[in-house]
Order: structure tokens, then sequence, then C-alpha cells
């Protein structure tokens, strides 16, 4: 242990010590009934009868109940690529809101390797034990495929939370804020800065919630993308063709000349004045973390409502508003993928359970508000079902 990285006063590194995670039995092992029943010889007639009826795990293991959290380290937090080992902390932590928001066990598999072909490999032979694959800090744009080519080999959900959850709870916070100000999510022209895992899944979220795609702008570090630039990725070049109608060129502070919403999910930092130039009444969501893009109070002087990613500011944008009932809901249907109808009714979900005391510092619920996880997971489950994903 360095005494360089490790600071005996810090209350942080006791709380961690030993990890954060531990392994309880669901049944009794006090006699010898209890353990012939548990393991051998009564397991066997379990395992045979399974493997006669595949579909009997879930009702005979803990994949009905349980998810695999994967990573590769890659993409952590805002540490970035930091590899396996180092990113286990943040697995158990993701592992502990799923148990305590959601009722749904999880386990931190972080994987040695950052090979596409061989993570999908890897996921894909693990997928039995578990009833879903949460992917996590895995960076664009290789999460688009390991998340695709895990969904069209995989019966049970696959979600990347970074990109899906996030957006989901962007959507949810644009729904009341537009709510509040009495404006129309097609009416907006919204600029989006980040065109990695989140930009993207929230471009996409944004035009199935209803927002217009021709008045979509998203920048990234070159500027605001459009069909006319040169060496787009294929993702940015599908985002050229989905947003953007106008064709419109520039950097950031140009896409916001007029916008009616900002929503930050790159890192970098926007200028005041680039605040400024939106029109009256705006939206804010600057949600880089620990850094926004726009000091939340410097935002307020010039937007009606401003959220961030942080806790110490009202509005928090925060993942765990979504994951934890979007599974929930996902396992108690049994559904086999979670479909975009799926993750429109978490956000109308989330945003329903402050639709009654909506104000400019109250468009979301607190991440430890009791209700939102089994709001969201009902409105899941349901909306499985009317996806024909369910197959409970």
């Amino acid at each position: 242990m360095s005494a360089s990285t490790i600071d005996p006063t810090d209350p942080v590194f006791e709380l961690h010590r030993g990890g954060k995670l531990a392994v309880a039995s669901t049944v009794p092992l006090t006699n010898r009934d209890d353990l012939s029943r548990a393991y051998t010889p009564g397991v066997a007639r379990v395992c045979e009868a399974i493997a006669a009826e595949p579909a009997l795990a879930d009702d005979y293991t803990w994949t009905s109940h349980t998810v695999a959290v994967v990573t590769d380290g890659s993409a952590v937090l805002g540490l970035g690529n930091i590899g396996a080992r180092a990113a286990m902390p943040v697995m158990e932590g993701k592992a502990v809101l799923f148990k305590q928001f959601g009722g749904v066990d999880a386990v931190p598999i972080c994987l040695d390797t950052q090979d596409v072909d061989e993570i999908v490999s890897v996921v894909t032979a693990l997928a039995p034990s578990f009833g879903g694959i949460n992917l996590e800090d895995i960076s664009a744009p290789r999460c688009f495929e390991i998340e695709r080519r895990l969904d069209e080999a995989l019966d049970i959900p696959v979600f990347h939370d970074d990109q899906h959850g996030t957006a989901v709870v962007v959507l949810a916070a644009l729904r009341n804020a537009v709510t509040l100000l009495d404006r129309k999510l097609s009416d907006l022209r919204v600029v989006i800065s980040g065109a990695g895992a989140a930009g993207v899944a929230v471009t996409k979220m944004l035009i199935a919630g209803g927002v217009n795609p021709a008045e979509i702008l998203v920048c990234d570090s070159q500027g605001i993308i459009h069909r006319g630039r040169d060496n787009l990725s294929a993702v940015k070049a599908e985002l050229a063709e989905l947003t953007n109608a106008s064709g419109r060129s520039g950097d950031i502070a140009q896409a916001l000349v007029g916008a009616d919403v900002f929503i930050g999910v790159s890192g970098g930092s926007v200028s005041e004045s680039a605040i400024a130039g939106m029109a009256s009444g705006g939206i804010v969501f600057a949600l880089a973390n620990p850094n926004p893009e726009v000091h939340p109070d410097v935002a307020a002087r010039h937007a009606a409502v401003v959220a961030t990613g942080r806790s110490d500011f009202p509005n928090q944008i925060n993942n765990v508003l979504a994951f934890p009932g979007i599974f929930r809901g996902a396992l108690d249907a049994r559904a086999t993928r979670i479909t975009d109808g799926m993750k429109i009714a978490a956000a109308e979900a989330i945003a329903g359970v402050v639709a009654d005391s909506l104000a400019a510092d109250m468009i979301v619920p607190s991440p430890l508000d009791d209700r939102v996880a089994p709001a969201v997971a009902a409105a899941v489950a349901e909306a499985a079902r009317r996806d024909g994903v369910a197959r409970a």
C-alpha cells in the first residue's frame, strides 16, 4: 500500500475496505436434510428438470433476479481508461445501487480485455448465469458494437447504462421542464454537446420522445455535426443524417444562438456568453462530472431551468433514477430485450413521480426517493408486455 495513494484519514477508503459486496445464502443449512436438498443428491432433480425445460431456470435459479455488471475499464466515470482492476470499486458500487433501489442482485465482472470480439464472446458464454447484462463504462465507439452484438446474440436484456440510463433520465427531466415552462417537446431547438455514448443515446431518446430531429444540433470537439463534414465516423454520420436538417455548421457558441435547450454530456466547457446567446427562458442540463460544462450558478443567470449531474445542486440527473427500476421491470416481465418503448415508459414514470410538485429546482425526483424504482419497474414491465418481448 503506497502512502502516496492512500490517505488513512479519508473515510472513503475505510468504507471500501474489503469491498462493498458479499454473498448470502437464501436457504437454511442446519441439518443433513437441508444439505441434501440444497446440494447433492436433491439438486440433481432440479438440474435434470432444467436440462429438459431450460425456461425453468428462471424459477429455480437466481437468474430471475440477478444481472451481470460488465466493464472493460476503458471509460470509468471521469477517470478514463484505468483498466479492469481499478474499475472494480465502481462496479461494486453499481451492484450496491441495484440491490438498494431495485431489489436486483448484481455481480460485478471486470474483463481484462478491451477487444470487442473477446468481450462479446466472454459475455455470451457467461450469459446463462444471469437474467440480464448491464454494460458499464465501456468507451465509444466500441460500446455501440458490443451492445448491438450482444443484443442480437442473447435472449435476455442487454443495457449499456452510460448510454441509455443517461438518456432516459434526460428525457424525464426535459419532459418536466417543458411542462413547467408551458412548452412542447416538438417545438424545441436542442443543442447536445458530446457525440460519445451518452450524446448518441440522448439524441435518439429525445427523438423517440417527441423532439423534432431537424431541430437538434449535436456538437463534438470539432463543432456542429452535419452531412457536409469530412471524416465522420459511422456513428457520427448516422447522427448527421438524423439531425440538423438545415445543415448548420460552426462551433458550440454558434450552435447555441437562439437554442431553447443545452444538454452537455461531453466533459468540455461552454462559456457564459454562449449560454447567454440562447433563447430566453432556456433549459440548461450541464451533466459533466465533477465539473459541469457551465457552472450552474452561471447558467442560472440566463436559463429558466438548470440541471447537473451533481448531488450538491438541484435537479441531479443521475442514472440511479433509471437502471434499478428498468432492470427490475425487465426481469419481472422476463423480457428478452429492452425496447425503446420500455425506455420511454421509464422516462415517463420518473417524470411522473414529481409531476404534482414541479418547480424550477424540482424537475426530477431525488435519487433517494423510494417511489422511483417501483414506478419505473411497473411501467417497464407493462411496456415489455405491450411491445411483445415479455415472457411473463
